[in-house]
């Protein structure tokens, strides 16, 4: 079960985190609802963000896939698995 102040992290690096969170399209969205940097390369996001960058067409970065290889979070060609942590 998902609450409120769960939330997910992968290691991106520090370019990726800070694109995520600066530049992706739902960086622009309000607070609760965007990626966060998190330091050390790693990007945070929580339910609500979470469900902004399902809303992402696969052609832009920040997308997620969940499917057999698990929740994932892509740059590029590069995806970047998203751990569950609370």
């Amino acid at each position: 079960m998902t609450g409120p102040r769960t939330t997910w992290r992968a290691d991106v690096g520090e370019d990726n985190a800070h694109w995520l969170a600066t530049e992706c399209r739902t960086a622009r969205l309000a607070g609760e609802y965007r990626p966060r940097a998190a330091g050390g390369g790693f990007v945070e996001v929580n339910a609500l963000a979470l469900g902004a960058l399902r809303e992402l067409g696969e052609e832009e970065d920040g997308f997620i896939t969940d499917d057999g290889d698990g929740l994932r979070i892509w740059v590029g060609d590069d995806a970047y698995e998203l751990e569950r942590s609370e």
